[in-house]
């Protein structure tokens, strides 16, 4: 079995993305890139989070042909491939319909630095990518036009959001950030007044966040409200 640990990888992170209210059905969908094999694995369409098996999950190609895996993939697997081949360092991809992510790209509103946090993304402002049909070309072009490197997250107008990282577990972690980020952004527009934080501000967050948490093996630090 190829990328049999990605694989396992992908069926846990989309139940706990079901337990942490991140998606809603068989909404949304997982991808994680092997640099070495030039290969994705994702998460098949249609199939309910609880029920999918490793077996379940899609290999495909940089160019999206099935290398191996029985089920259809999901459908918007042009999209995961789209931040693989933008950003060399991209190696997995978390999209959902998270409810405050899917309200401010229903507004088409950006996520903007009305909370610090926001610096786990490694930007100030987390873009809006105008709207296209699910699943096409058209949405994986806008997406990877629209990626503010070093930023690691979009949310698609009318559509939902996306967030990557080096690992399953950064761009996990950082879903759940924007998610909460989001939420805070909302309830304060929906106050009627919203205090968004300078790019200067946020630079200094953002270097605050080199150091910040637990040192690891690597040299870096653990990031972000989810400790990855």
């Amino acid at each position: 079995m190829l990328m049999k640990e990605a694989r396992e990888k992908i069926v846990a992170f989309g139940k706990r993305m079901e337990a942490d209210g991140l998606t809603l059905g068989t909404a949304g969908n997982i991808s994680i890139f092997d640099p070495e094999l030039r290969l994705m694995a994702i998460s098949p369409s249609g199939i309910p989070y609880e029920k999918t098996t490793p077996e379940d999950i899609v290999i495909l190609d940089e160019e999206g042909n099935v290398v191996e895996g029985e089920r259809k993939p999901s459908s918007e697997y042009l999209l995961h491939g789209a931040f693989y081949k933008t950003d060399p360092e991209a190696r997995a991809v978390v999209h959902t319909h998270s409810m405050y992510c899917t309200i401010l790209a229903c507004m088409g509103e950006p996520l903007r630095s009305v909370h610090y946090a926001i610096a786990e993304a490694q930007t100030d402002e987390i873009p809006l990518v105008p709207y296209h049909t699910f699943g096409t070309p058209e949405l994986a072009a806008a997406a990877a036009k629209a990626l503010k490197k070093p930023g690691r997250g979009l949310i698609l107008a009318n559509h939902g959001m996306c967030a990557y990282g080096p690992s399953i577990e950064s761009a996990y972690g950082l879903a759940l950030t924007m998610e909460w980020c989001a939420k805070v952004q909302w309830h304060c527009m929906a106050a009627g007044k919203m205090n968004v934080l300078s790019g200067e501000e946020m630079q200094i967050a953002m270097e605050h966040y080199k150091t910040y948490g637990q040192k690891k093996s690597d040299g870096t630090h653990t990031q972000g409200y989810s400790g990855v």
